[in-house]
């Protein structure tokens, strides 16, 4: 009995161990999407979402291999009690890619948030709170729309989309992916960045409790659910990897029925 007790003991100490070695992988994930409605040049983005206590790492940064146009921050880049000078060299190292947009996610309301506000500005990181940004540079002609956390009924989607032109381009950032129900084809929107569910963080048998992260499209929206890069509660996960994104959007040629 106690042989039985005691292997059972160190299996579950090496489960843990395994689960908290799962909670800090560097996975990024690159997908190459093409929007009919897509008329610039090929463009790359790179978002993460959940960061919470992590520290980026330079096994994820030296994964990026192409020049990024748009860093996109998802929310919770923050939580509760973590130094903010921990957050500001997240902050720094996300500014180095590229020109950066950020949207609240609920933890980040945990933290003083002028102080997380002066360190976003401080780098030049956009915060976009029911705020939109049309970029029309060479080649570009994009809308950037982001909306406050849903947690707090602090979204404002019709409002953010009446900022921009009805025909551009449109990326939406939220923390809370449920957000996607208040979308209308009428809004025009092609593209969701989410984050928030962790992808249910620790799942067994495939069964958490979110769906797992994932990319789907619908009849008029492609929505991008990440398993964010951090963790919450516990620094562990299991069959939800961490990952961020690194994103290339294409246009479709119409003309020659082909993408370009």
């Amino acid at each position: 009995m106690t042989t039985l007790l005691i292997t059972a003991a160190a299996g579950s100490v090496v489960f843990c161990l395994f689960m908290m070695k799962k909670a800090f992988e560097n996975n990024l994930k690159k997908d190459v999407l093409f929007f009919k409605e897509f008329t610039g040049r090929e463009m790359n983005i790179f978002f993460i979402s959940d960061l919470h206590k992590r520290v980026l790492s330079p096994n994820l940064i030296n994964q990026i291999d192409q020049p990024v146009d748009f860093v996109f921050i998802g929310g919770d880049i923050t939580e509760g009690k973590v130094p903010f000078a921990r957050v500001e060299e997240n902050i720094r190292k996300l500014t180095e890619f590229g020109p950066a947009y950020f949207v609240w996610g609920n933890n980040d309301y945990e933290v003083e948030t002028d102080t997380l506000i002066k360190l976003l500005e401080k780098y030049n990181v956009k915060i976009l709170k029911n705020e939109a940004v049309v970029i029309k540079e060479e080649g570009i002609d994009l809308s950037i729309l982001g909306v406050d956390d849903m947690t707090f009924d602090g979204d404002r989607l019709e409002e953010t989309v009446e900022q921009v032109p009805k025909n551009s381009f449109k990326i939406l950032l939220s923390h809370n992916p449920e957000i996607v129900k208040k979308i209308r084809k009428e809004y025009q929107i092609s593209l969701v960045l989410s984050g928030h569910t962790h992808g249910g963080q620790i799942r067994f048998l495939n069964i958490g409790l979110y769906e797992r992260g994932s990319l789907k499209s619908s009849s008029h929206y492609t929505k991008l659910v990440s398993n964010g890069y951090g963790t919450t509660l516990l620094p562990m996960r299991l069959g939800a990897p961490s990952e961020a994104h690194l994103i290339t959007l294409k246009g479709y040629d119409r003309k020659k029925s082909s993408f370009k």
